[in-house]
This record gives C-alpha cells, sequence and structure tokens, in this order.
C-alpha cells in the first residue's frame, strides 16, 4: 500500500524537477505543437460549416444528417442525461449464425455533454437505492456508469440548444456491445474487423427511436459458410429508444404465475441484506380519467392505449385475417382483466397512404413476415428495465413455420382427423394452425412464457370427450407447448384438436394485468397473493415451468405432452401411430413426385414415438415441483410415486425395448432409402437408454430411498427391472435378434460409461459420481449379468446369439478388469 501512495507523489517530484532544453511563454516547443495539434483536433466550428448545403436530414428523437458518407447525429439538449435503450440484433445474416431478427444485447445508455466531447455511457440498473436515502450514495460509487464510446463535438445548433457529432466510428468500428456477439466470435475463431468491407447502410430517425444498420465483415479462421472467403458479414440493426421520463409503476414477480420478469438488487430496502426485487415485462395498461368510475362498478373499458399489433406487408394476402384472429384471440383474456378492445391487429397502411410508415418506428409492434427456411416463429419484445414496461413488439414469423405446423399436425392427428393426410392442407386448415400459432406467440409479447405444467391438467380420457374439449381445448393454455390431440381416438366423434385461450391464460392477464388504483406495488403485493391462493391446488391455475429437453426433473412439466397420465397418454399415440404407418404411402401420395414427403413423414413418426419414450422416462427418478410459500400446505417437491415408476418402466420395454416391430416396415423403407432400419431402432432404444441410466436421475433415485424407504422405487430394484426386461431372452434360451443383440450391447455399453465417466454438462442434479452408490451398483449389474449369460449359453442353440453373448462376456470383463493382462 505504501508504493501506491507514495508512487503519485514521486511522479510529481520527478515532474517539477525536470528542466526544458528550450522555454517560450512557459512552454516548450513540443508541447505548443502539441497543443495546436490538439486544438485543431477538437477545435469546434459553426453549424453551417459542419452542416452543409448537400446534407440531407432525417428529422425525429435526433436530427440525423447524412453527407456522402458520413452520419452526424444533432442531439438536442434537452434529452442529455435521458436513458435510451440500445437494443441489438443480427438484422441479416450467414447460414449458422443465428437468425435475422434475433436480438443479441440490450443495454441502457445516457448521453453526456461535455465542453468538448460527447460521451456515450452504459447505464445499469442491476443495482438499486431511493436517492433519497442515504446509502445512495454508496450505490452511485459502486456503479460508476462505463463510457461506451467518446466524441468530439463538431458544431452546435443554430439556435445553441442542440450539439452535432459524427457517429461514423460508432458503427464501423469494432464496438463489441453493438456488433457479433462473443460467441460467435469465440466458435468461428474471429480475428478482427475488417476495414474495408464493414459500412454503415442506414440510419434513420423516427420521434421516439433511432434505427442504424451496419453489415460488418470479420476476418475468421473456421466460418461456417463460404469457408473460402475467410470472413463473416452480418447486417446489425441497433436501435435506440427513449425511455419514459417517469417510469411505469412495478408489479412484483410470484414463481407461482408464469410471467418474463427482470431483476435489479435493491439496497434499500428495510431488511438486513440486500435483496433482488423481480418485476413484470408487461404493457403499460391504464384507464382513462373519464372511465375509472365505470371500471370500479365493474364494467368493461377501452385502455387508454391499446395495444395495436400490425401485420407486416410482406405477409400473403391469405394468411394476413388468420395472424389477425390470433391476436385478437387474447381480447377476451383481457376482459378477465377488466379491458375490453385491449389488443387489436390492424392492416398496416400502403406505401401511398403513409410513405414514411416504417415496422423498425419503435411506436409500432409488427408481425414481420420473413423469408427464412426456419421452421420457426418468436415473440421477442423490447421493455424499460427500470418499471418492465414492454415499449413495443415485432413477432417474427418464418415462411417455414408452416412445414412445422404440418408435420405436427399430420403426426398428431392424422389417424383422426382427414383434413391432416396429405401434405399440403387447404388454405383453411393451415389458416387455422397459423392462428393457432399466432396466438401462442402473442401470448409471449404480452409477458407469458411458456406454462409446461399446464397440459397435465386435464385427465386423458377427458381429452376424447367431444363435450369436454369443446368447451376447454385440450389443454387450460396455449402457452404449454400442447400442441394436437394425439390421445384421441378414431370413432370419439368431432374432438378438438387444440389450445385456445384458456382458463390459466385468462387469470394469468388478470392477475397481471388489472389495474389496482391509488395502490402502490408493495400494497399490490397482498392482493395479488390473494388471488393466487383462491385457485392453489387447482390444476388448471398451475404454472409449471419449462425444462430443459435433455434434463426433464418434473415430469408433470413436460414439452409436448397431453394429460395428467404419460402412459396412457402415450399408449393412446402410439395406437394412433400404428394406424399412420400402414397408411403413410397413400397419406402422402402425389402421381410424378418422388419419395421425399414420405420419407419426412416416417422420420416424424418416429419422432413422435420417441417424444412419448421420453414423457414416460420422466417419471423415473421424477419429482414434481408445485410452487408454494409459506402460508400453502404441503410439499414444493414430492418424487414420483413407486408404483407410478414401476408402471412407466413396464411401459418402456413393452413399448420400446420388446422391438418395435411396426415401425420397421419394408414398403417405405424400399422407397425411403438403402440402410438405416436396424439403426433406427438401435438409436431409439440407446436414447432411452442414456436417458433412464443418467447421473442425475440415478442420484436422485437414490435419494428418494434414503429419505422414503421402502415406499420408494430402489435403485437395485429399477436396475433388476431394467435387465431383466432387456435380457429376458437369458431365462427363455429363445434366440436373440439383431434388434435386441444391439440393445445389449447398448445397455453394457452404458454401464461402462456409469463406471468410467463423470458428470458432464448442465445437469439440474449434481452428484460426484465416484462417491455415491451409482459406480457399485453399476458394477454389481455387470456381474450378475456375466453369471447370468455364462448359465444361458447352454440354452440357447441358436449360433449368431451364442457368439453375442461370448463377446458380452469379453465386453464386461474389460469393463471390470481393465488392467488385466
Amino acid at each position: 500500500m505504501k508504493i501506491r501512495i507514495l508512487a503519485p507523489a514521486l511522479l510529481l517530484l520527478a515532474i517539477s524537477c525536470a528542466t526544458p532544453k528550450k522555454i517560450s511563454n512557459g512552454k516548450s516547443e513540443a508541447t505548443e505543437k502539441g497543443s495546436e495539434k490538439d486544438k485543431d483536433k477538437v477545435s469546434i466550428k459553426p453549424y453551417d460549416k459542419v452542416i452543409t448545403k448537400e446534407a440531407k436530414t432525417d428529422d425525429g428523437l435526433f436530427k440525423v444528417h447524412t453527407i456522402k458518407d458520413d452520419y452526424f447525429y444533432e442531439i438536442p439538449d434537452s434529452l442529455f442525461g435521458r436513458e435510451m435503450l440500445m437494443v441489438t440484433r443480427i438484422a441479416k445474416t450467414a447460414t449458422n449464425i443465428g437468425f435475422g431478427g434475433g436480438k443479441t444485447n440490450t443495454q441502457v445508455l445516457r448521453w453526456e455533454k461535455k465542453p468538448t466531447k460527447v460521451l456515450l455511457r452504459v447505464v445499469s440498473h442491476q443495482i438499486f437505492a431511493a436517492d433519497s436515502l442515504p446509502i445512495y450514495e454508496a450505490v452511485v460509487n459502486s456503479n460508476f456508469e462505463p463510457v461506451l464510446f467518446s466524441f468530439d463535438i463538431r458544431a452546435f445548433g443554430k439556435d445553441s440548444t442542440s450539439t452535432v457529432i459524427e457517429v461514423n466510428k460508432l458503427f464501423d468500428t469494432d464496438v463489441k456491445p453493438l456488433g457479433l456477439p462473443n460467441h460467435y466470435r469465440e466458435e468461428y475463431k474471429v480475428t478482427a474487423l475488417e476495414k474495408e468491407r464493414t459500412y454503415i447502410e442506414s440510419i434513420k430517425s423516427y420521434p421516439l427511436n433511432i434505427e442504424s444498420r451496419h453489415v460488418k465483415t470479420y476476418a475468421a479462421k473456421e466460418p461456417p459458410s463460404n469457408s473460402a472467403l475467410g470472413s463473416i458479414s452480418v447486417e446489425m440493426n441497433n436501435s435506440m429508444v427513449l425511455l419514459p421520463k417517469v417510469p411505469m409503476k412495478r408489479r412484483y414477480f410470484d414463481e407461482r404465475v408464469g410471467w418474463f420478469a427482470r431483476g435489479q438488487t435493491d439496497y434499500g430496502l428495510d431488511k438486513q441484506e440486500s435483496k433482488t426485487v423481480k418485476y413484470l415485462d408487461r404493457w403499460r395498461l391504464e384507464v382513462r380519467d373519464e372511465d375509472k368510475a365505470a371500471f370500479m362498478k365493474g364494467e368493461l373499458v377501452v385502455p387508454k392505449k391499446q395495444i395495436v399489433y400490425y401485420i407486416d406487408r410482406a405477409t400473403p394476402v391469405k394468411w394476413r385475417k388468420y395472424i389477425k384472429q390470433g391476436i385478437e384471440d387474447w381480447q377476451v383474456a383481457f376482459e378477465a382483466a377488466g379491458f375490453k378492445d385491449a389488443i387489436i391487429a390492424k392492416d398496416p397502411p400502403t406505401v401511398e397512404e403513409d410513405p414514411d410508415w416504417s415496422p423498425e418506428d419503435v411506436r409500432y409492434s409488427v408481425v414481420r413476415y420473413l423469408a427464412s427456411p426456419i421452421p420457426n416463429a418468436n415473440g421477442p419484445h423490447v421493455s424499460d428495465p427500470r418499471s418492465g414496461e414492454i415499449l413495443e413488439s415485432d413477432i417474427n414469423w418464418y415462411h417455414n413455420v408452416m412445414t412445422l405446423l404440418r408435420n405436427w399436425y399430420f403426426v398428431q392427428t392424422a389417424a383422426i382427423n382427414p383434413e391432416a393426410r396429405g401434405v399440403a392442407f387447404k388454405d383453411e386448415i393451415m389458416g387455422r394452425l397459423i392462428r393457432f400459432v399466432s396466438a401462442h406467440e402473442v401470448g409471449h409479447t404480452l409477458g407469458l412464457p411458456h406454462n409446461m405444467g399446464s397440459s397435465v391438467a386435464y385427465p386423458v380420457d377427458s381429452l376424447r370427450s367431444v363435450d369436454f374439449t369443446k368447451k376447454y381445448g385440450t389443454a387450460p393454455s396455449i402457452m404449454d407447448y400442447a400442441r394436437f390431440n394425439y390421445i384421441a381416438q378414431p370413432g370419439d366423434g368431432d374432438v378438438a384438436l387444440m389450445p385456445n385461450i384458456g382458463t390459466y391464460d385468462k387469470y394469468a392477464i388478470n392477475w397481471g394485468y388489472r389495474p389496482l388504483p391509488n395502490l402502490s406495488a408493495e400494497e399490490e403485493k397482498k392482493i395479488l397473493d390473494s388471488w393466487i391462493l383462491q385457485h392453489a391446488g387447482d390444476p388448471l391455475y398451475r404454472f409449471g415451468s419449462q425444462q430443459p429437453n435433455n434434463s426433464v426433473i418434473d415430469p408433470s412439466s413436460q414439452t409436448e405432452d397431453l394429460g395428467d397420465d404419460a402412459v396412457k397418454a402415450s399408449m393412446y399415440g402410439i395406437s394412433n401411430l400404428k394406424l399412420v404407418i400402414p397408411n403413410l404411402i397413400e397419406y402422402t401420395r402425389e402421381d410424378g413426385k418422388d419419395y421425399e414427403d414420405l420419407s419426412k413423414m416416417y422420420d416424424q413418426i418416429v419422432g413422435q414415438f420417441n417424444r412419448y419414450m421420453g414423457h414416460v422416462t420422466a417419471n423415473i427418478g421424477g419429482v414434481y415441483q408445485y410452487y408454494k410459500t409459506y402460508d400453502q400446505e404441503g410439499a414444493v417437491y414430492t418424487h414420483v410415486p413407486k408404483a407410478k415408476q414401476e408402471e412407466s418402466m413396464a411401459f418402456l420395454q413393452e413399448q420400446l425395448f420388446n422391438t418395435p416391430q411396426w415401425l420397421v416396415d419394408a414398403n417405405i423403407f424400399n422407397k425411403i432409402q438403402f440402410d438405416g432400419a436396424v439403426e433406427n431402432i438401435r438409436a431409439l432404444q440407446a436414447k432411452t437408454l442414456k436417458n433412464i441410466l443418467d447421473f442425475g436421475r440415478m442420484a436422485r433415485i437414490i435419494e428418494n430411498e434414503s429419505i422414503n424407504g421402502k415406499e420408494s422405487y430402489s435403485l437395485l430394484e429399477m436396475m433388476e427391472d431394467l435387465r431383466n426386461g432387456i435380457f429376458s431372452e437369458l431365462n427363455t434360451g429363445n434366440a436373440i435378434d439383431t434388434y435386441r443383440r444391439n440393445l445389449q450391447r447398448a445397455y453394457v455399453d452404458r454401464l461402462q460409461y456409469l463406471m468410467t465417466k463423470e458428470q458432464e454438462g448442465k445437469n439440474r442434479t449434481k452428484v460426484d459420481v465416484n462417491q455415491s452408490d451409482i459406480r457399485s451398483v453399476a458394477r454389481a449389474e455387470l456381474k450378475t449379468l456375466d453369471n447370468d449369460i455364462r448359465s444361458a449359453l447352454n440354452k440357447t442353440s441358436d449360433k449368431m446369439s451364442k457368439i453375442h453373448l461370448m463377446d458380452l462376456r469379453e465386453r464386461i470383463d474389460i469393463i471390470l478388469n481393465p488392467y488385466a493382462k
């Protein structure tokens, strides 16, 4: 510490003792020349010398002046110090680098004026304290705003109330937060920005935002496409949005109701520790003054400012009405919150009506129709980090989402639905599917995440009822991944095939949007809590968060499932798939074309079957999660009952590990592939084996036994059931066919993995494998299996079976005795 204190003093002493070689007017010659150079560098010129007559001016939030290839911001002095949100997106991209419209960065900025400079500072709202509190000063000192960029002031406005800067270098140099994200730089080994192939495409100013587009080219050692160029080119879009001067009142987050939220560490709370306060992302829906009395009487009122979505001009005309219907389907949910016509869809003005209208204007939320092969859609939004207020949203609608819809609808409903038996649907059928996805994506833009716990609310057999499904749809929330009704069977009648805006959706919108006048955010919390408790324990109002597909712990909160019983639902689903397979050639037939569609639809059936296996597997070692607070009784986490786990294991043995011969259709295979039938089955079985014999799952099984004893499905019981099913031929002496031999080798390989590998990846259940029971049990299983094989060798007369069993013994010996000579 002494060195750090004394060093500046020593430096000052050295400077004061230095004697310049030549002194002129108190300055050295070098200093004088440097001063003249610096003065010239930062010289501020008259306005008309900078913004000349040839400038083209776009007037909006700032005036943006363009002179040839140079761009200037004229910043009103009134906007210095105001906070602005910079949203960075990849607007146009190369293959394998995200997708057009994908958000890559969001940060709050503040423009600050100095005597000769303008600074662009990055503002953080991660930590907070009210400016009236003593601790506010400490928070400010711990949250110094870094400078993103520094600009020389080029001129002052004509009336001296604005400041002119040149902004080229902000966009055509490598300012990383505004360019290619770091993970792409690392993945493709980006080395530098190539200045000669980097340029500004356009900068446009609107009343509340400025949109900047710039093409950036990076030298890359491993580009994902066009590798001969040794570079990557992307077009970036930066939206700088003025934040409201007065932030919207927050509404506090509760994990029992699904919502997109943001957090802030508040040091000003009357607590003995810092707390992270989370609050909702939501639109500012307010009651007009003249309607407040009516609203308090329970009458529906039109909000002060409606949520309006425009349909992109690029959207094909025949699909527009369906997208608009999906948007306005949410009106019924907002009626539950006390508003009518809260959300509406509009066509944009024509070019003739408004040549300046642009989907990039932050005042407009737009469903953007993109000519992209990506089979998807997404609903991002831009929100104020101070309050959670959603400022605008653009839903990205990729053309090939229709392919995705076709595949789902075909594979899940063709057995009962003639309209799905083909690869090109009627416009009204595809339109209804588009409406469904439109409503789902709009839900995201309103603040709702996926609710994967919704679809288990309905009894499986109720989804076969016409009356029930017509009234309730197939799930209480359209925000679940409850695609289409794969449970309904032929003869069930005109059952509903998809969810609508349901009970949960109305409840969530009411909880998040209903105004509570004259109450602070803290005072609102008690009322909001009471609304949750009114429906506690009712599955229709349950929220279940989305889990990683490769790490499902709660089997009641999965993607793509339906009904309250995965085994029964999957049995119905498989029954339908078995009806589709024999008719698949006919359903995809079209004279004059090849068998590409037949191949794709067969793959879709295999994929759907695999989903059923995953839904059931999740019950083994599964733990239910029901969000609760102290004022609610019962556990938050509950292990899946033993009987359900045993039933799930029996299902997997019967439907998957006993070769699913119905998938092996020679009439299909001889038209779509020269090989792969055997490998397809092996891959399906090996994937589920890996899922069952997962370190995290086995650790949960061990913990369940340690807590619940004989009421649990123990690891030894699970392993014994698995082994006895997969190696059932050892007791009977029956020949072991190709499929079963592959399965049995996959089993031994997986046990070798358990014996030799460590837990990898972002597993949600962590376990020290070497110090757990996992390896002990795996070793015991291998020894038991070796003994069983030795005894079985004399029971079979099939030569290939004997060769196989002897090979397994050799493999087991290598695993158990890796260092034996």
